[in-house]
This record gives C-alpha cells, structure tokens and sequence, in this order.
C-alpha cells in the first residue's frame, strides 16, 4: 500500500505511513490513500465568487470591488448588477464574460464578484 510520494497539501517528499494514515511531519497534514485518489480523479474545476459560491452560466452578480476598465478611464463601480453572465475557461484569470450597461461586454475574474 505504500505508493505515495509526496504530500497532497505542502507536496513535501518528507511523509510516512503509520498504520492506516499517511502523514506529513512538515505540514501536520494526515491523510489516507483513499482521499489521494478522489483528488487525484476530481479536481475542483468549479468557478467560486468571493464568497465561495458556485457560480453557473446565466447568474446574476453584483461587483464588490471598483474594477478599472483597462484601456480606458472609466470604472466599474461597487454594487454595479450584472445579470445573465458566462462562464469561460482562460489563462488569465478572467473567467466571467458579461455585458454591463454603459460599458458593453467585459470579462471579469470571478474573485471579485459575489452572486445574487
């Protein structure tokens, strides 16, 4: 049964099995090999606002923050309601594509919205 290499917290290479438990003296974390193979086979893919709320194609979001429109003066202010938003996948962060009234479409990252 001893197959890990590494912890799946620190990715320390310093753990050891004890009985039924792996654990890593770096970091404190104990785990089985059982928790290693569901993350290993479900990574958390989901896109999360700023409070950790699942967020979905079609939701509505508000802005929690004054974003500034790159490219341009103008800023997307606080409480600023934005409905029916996309999901994307990107490299850069900008996860949400929307159109927000007064600006046209913009791309936000889901970090600084909060769902409705």
């Amino acid at each position: 049964m001893q197959t890990q290499t590494h912890c799946p917290q620190c990715k320390s290479e310093n753990i050891y099995f004890d009985g039924a438990l792996w654990i890593c003296p770096d970091c404190a974390h104990e785990w089985t090999q059982s928790d290693t193979s569901t993350e290993a086979s479900a990574p958390d893919t989901a896109i999360r606002d700023s409070n950790g709320n699942i967020l979905s194609d079609g939701d509505s979001v508000s802005v929690i923050k004054d974003l500034k429109v790159k490219g341009s003066s103008s800023v997307v202010k606080v409480g600023t309601k934005v409905k029916n938003i996309r999901l994307v996948v990107s490299d850069d962060g900008h996860n949400i594509d929307c159109r927000i009234e007064g600006f046209g479409a913009i791309t936000l990252k889901s970090e600084f919205v909060k769902k409705v």
